[in-house]
């Protein structure tokens, strides 16, 4: 009897031979594919049962993501009437471990009536409903990697697999820039670091934490305490950045000293990192998260004046919008 460990390392082993051998054998149907796919100016109609249809699911949603706009049809709903939704221009997307699934034959004769192309994603290409296909992707297994064999574990991340490469070939026919992206997502994390700059989230104006140079450390931590963003910016009268202080300098100072009438020019950071306006929030995000200087504030700065213009923080980004 296997070990857990040879149980699972299986599963694991079998998906991934699986995707490598499946990508190998569909060199060139996936070139009889695309050609479908790119010339598709309705929706691509992901149709699927079971857990084929679960794959099926997000596919469909990868593809409508990425700029490719999708839906799933349930092939058991498509046949009480959902097939309605299917138009000429349109391109079917069918999943099937089996090949076989009925459901999936009886929506045929709609798509050829409307003269939509079909696409098959089975793992037995040696079918009847196969060899209806326009173009087939051979999503076969071996071995599905589990204790039995029966139920679909490798098969399913194949095909799961050969749908995020036809999203992914697709942005790059169509040239998808972040921009498309992210107004494809503007609730989600991903659209706000893409769409919103740090202008748009900055502490600015009368939120703005900002000292002297020879201001004293214990002034320094009554405008930490008052502002409360974790930084302050060292500046003279020209607003024109010298340094900057965060809560964890004071708290390092303090360590070690007890006079707080030194003045703040002795704990700043002259050369801190900046960010500036009109940097997305991604982009921020990644320059607080550099492994090499890894911050959690950073004073925004104009790019030609050097001005300071605001403070951000990492937790206006995660909670922006």
């Amino acid at each position: 009897m296997k070990t857990l460990n040879e149980v699972i390392a299986a599963v694991a082993e079998s998906a991934s031979s699986g995707i490598t051998t499946a990508f190998n054998r569909n060199a060139e149907n996936f070139a009889k594919v695309m050609p479908l796919l790119t010339k598709c100016n309705g929706k691509i109609i992901v149709c699927g049962v079971g857990k084929s249809g679960l794959i099926g699911h997000k596919i469909a949603a990868t593809l409508s993501s990425t700029g490719s706009p999708a839906l799933f049809l349930n092939a058991n709903e498509a046949l009480h009437g959902d097939l309605g939704i299917l138009s000429a221009g349109d391109v079917v997307l069918m999943l099937s471990k089996s090949g076989t699934t009925p459901e999936l034959m009886r929506i045929l004769p709609k798509a050829r009536q409307l003269g939509v192309p079909c696409i098959g994603i089975f793992g037995n290409i040696k079918t009847p409903l196969a060899m209806q296909m326009d173009a087939l992707l051979d999503a076969s297994v071996e071995s599905e990697g589990g204790p039995l064999g029966l139920a679909p574990m490798a098969s399913t991340t194949v095909s799961l697999v050969i749908g995020d490469a036809l999203a992914a070939a697709l942005m790059t026919i169509r040239g998808t820039t972040e921009a498309d992206f992210a107004s494809n997502h503007p609730a989600g994390q991903l659209g706000k670091n893409l769409l919103l700059k740090a202008a748009d989230v900055m502490h600015s104006g009368e939120q703005l934490p900002i000292i002297s140079p020879t201001q004293s450390i214990k002034e320094a931590i009554l405008v930490l305490t008052r502002k409360n963003l974790g930084g302050i910016c060292v500046s003279e009268t020209d607003q024109q950045l010298q340094g900057f202080v965060t809560d964890g300098d004071v708290r390092k100072y303090l360590s070690e000293n007890d006079n707080l009438q030194e003045p703040v020019s002795s704990i700043m950071t002259r050369n801190p990192v900046c960010c500036n306006p009109e940097m997305s929030l991604g982009q921020v995000l990644n320059l607080m998260e550099n492994p090499q200087r890894q911050i959690y504030v950073a004073p925004v700065t104009d790019s030609v004046s050097g001005k300071i213009l605001g403070v951000i923080r990492m937790h206006d980004i995660l909670n922006a919008g």
